[in-house]
């Protein structure tokens, strides 16, 4: 938090100063490698692996994205191509070469350097799986360690609780609810709002890092110590 006894020569408090700050970088598209994914920037060519991820998939998975879930190949590639053509910077998350899901870096602030992690769409491999939080571990590194960012956020439906327990067990903070933000499927939407900040990452990615190490997990993939940020 800011300093409260800083004040300004009018006698106002105001917050910290940031010296030396030229912003932040625009997220390139780059490769990212992982012991268990990679992430790389999407390609229409990412259509057949993602459509095998999201067929055996419940539409209920799909409730809280802003799409219902595609069912036909050309569907997939229809939202491949929407997610290129954004101005998120997509990334399609690959395990043993086949993509099975993506995730977007996304309202990119390169003056204030703020950014957020959204349109996460993870197919049945990824789903509750060490490869997804690793895949959350190379984006979050990416934003803070490479990019340069002050402040990365996740925004998600306020009663979507999977995403809220997401959040929270990956070391965000939440900061509150802003109600009627969006209409979305002809539904309301009440945005719940975390974040972590590069004054925090260091030890928010300490704990991660400790979590994805392979002394973690015995002979059978079961973890010995739980994500506790």
């Amino acid at each position: 938090m800011p300093d409260a006894t800083r004040r300004n020569e009018f006698g106002q408090p105001v917050g910290d100063p940031v010296p030396g700050w030229l912003g932040a970088a625009h997220p390139p598209g780059q490769v990212l490698k992982g012991r268990r994914v990679t992430l790389r920037p999407l390609e229409v060519g990412d259509a057949p692996g993602l459509h095998a991820a999201y067929e055996g998939q419940a539409d209920a998975d799909w409730t809280y994205l802003p799409v219902e879930r595609p069912r036909t190949l050309q569907e997939v590639r229809d939202l491949v191509e929407e997610r290129m053509s954004s101005t998120a910077v997509t990334h399609a998350v690959l395990r043993e070469g086949i993509a099975c899901g993506v995730a977007s870096l996304m309202r990119i602030d390169q003056g204030n350097g703020v950014i957020e992690i959204g349109w996460v769409a993870f197919g049945t491999p990824l789903q509750r799986t060490v490869s997804s939080t690793e895949a959350q571990r190379l984006l979050m590194g990416h934003v803070f360690d490479d990019l340069g960012y002050r402040r990365l956020e996740w925004k998600c439906d306020a009663l979507n609780a999977p995403s809220m327990r997401a959040a929270e067990r990956l070391g965000y903070t939440f900061e509150g609810i802003f109600r009627q933000a969006i209409v979305t499927k002809g539904r309301n939407r009440d945005t719940a709002w975390w974040s972590i900040t590069d004054a925090e990452w260091p030890a928010i990615r300490e704990l991660l890092d400790q979590w994805l190490d392979p002394s973690n997990f015995d002979d059978s993939g079961q973890q010995r110590a739980r994500l506790s940020p």
